[in-house]
């Protein structure tokens, strides 16, 4: 009589193999492409804040400035109408971020009762599109 063995083949281990090789490059390369995609994305986000806050601090010093000058309206002594008549009511600018997106600022001018108290409230403070933006919808693709 004959022995038969019913172990696994050696072409079956070595498919299967190949099989988890195949699947662990297929996992590499999408790992590859994601990491990718985040990169790109973060390098687009830190390029939008630096825009904010470049736009935010000449705000800052736009601020500044329209403070300066209330104040000597405030101390040449003009009376409360004269001194609105003079400064107005709203104070509004943009600031361009980039070619689509600028921030605007709106100050409501205020006539303190003394002058320590502060001669404007910022009422708004928000980015605006000024342009609609050209989206990307191309699709990249390994073999065209």
């Amino acid at each position: 009589m004959k022995n038969k063995s019913h172990g696994v083949n050696v072409g079956s281990s070595s498919i299967l193999l190949i099989f988890v090789l195949l699947t662990l490059i297929s996992f590499a390369g999408l790992s590859m492409i994601s990491a990718n995609a985040d990169y790109i994305l973060c390098k687009k986000t830190a390029a939008h804040s630096n825009e904010y806050y470049d736009a935010c601090n000449e705000a800052n010093l736009s601020i500044a400035s329209i403070d300066t000058t209330l104040m000597s309206l405030y101390q040449s002594g003009l009376n409360k109408d004269a001194y609105f008549t003079e400064a107005g009511e709203m104070i509004s600018y943009l600031i361009p971020m980039n070619e689509t997106q600028a921030l605007q600022v709106e100050l409501k001018v205020l006539y303190p009762e003394t002058p320590d108290n502060g001669f404007y409230e910022i009422s708004t403070w928000k980015v605006i599109t000024t342009q609609q933006p050209e989206y990307d919808n191309s699709l990249d693709l390994l073999f065209e």
